[in-house]
This record gives structure tokens, sequence and C-alpha cells, in this order.
């Protein structure tokens, strides 16, 4: 099997249940990360937005198809919405993280 075929098989993988369950590590982390108490509480508030993002992401994709009949990056105000919740998640993880003492 040469890399272009490797490559041609994998484009046909649905990455719909690929997603799906990538939301269970993902919240076995969160859970870890919430009940070791070595992650500062702004941080994990960061983390756990991302799973707003998410949320926010996927209905701003639904709105795109219907109202534009577009995917959400071909319609750039829906996307930078819904990539605004992103941003925000990732500055409350570096301020949570920045304004944390430092491990031992």
């Amino acid at each position: 099997m040469t890399a272009a075929s490797l490559l041609e098989s994998l484009a046909q993988v649905d990455p719909g249940p690929l997603f799906a369950l990538s939301l269970f590590p993902y919240l076995a982390f969160l859970w870890f990360a919430w009940r070791s108490g070595r992650v500062p509480r702004l941080a994990l508030i960061g983390f756990a937005m991302t799973l707003l993002f998410v949320a926010i992401t996927i209905g701003a994709a639904l709105l795109a198809e219907h109202l534009y009949g577009r995917q959400l990056a071909d319609v750039d105000v829906l996307h930078g919405g819904a990539e605004a919740f992103l941003t925000l998640s990732n500055l409350l993880v570096l301020l949570g993280f920045s304004r944390s003492e430092p491990a031992r």
C-alpha cells in the first residue's frame, strides 16, 4: 500500500464518530483535573469552557448550513463568533496558570 492510497482510504473515514468519542477522554481529564486539586480554578473553568466552544461551534455550523447553505468556515461572522469562545477559554487557562504558584 502506498502512502497516497493510504491517505485516500483515510479520507473516506467519517470523522463524526471519532469526534463524539473524543468527548469521553476530555470529560475524564476534566474530572481528574478537578479532583486532583492541583489545577488552578480559573484554568479549570477555561478547560470546561472549551466544551461550550464545541457546543457553540456545532450550533454555528448548523446555522451556516441552514441559513447560507455553506460550511461554517465559509461564513465569517458565524465562524469568528464561534472562535471567540475558543479564544476566551484559552485566555482563562492562560490566566489561571499564570496566576498560580509554581509546583515544588
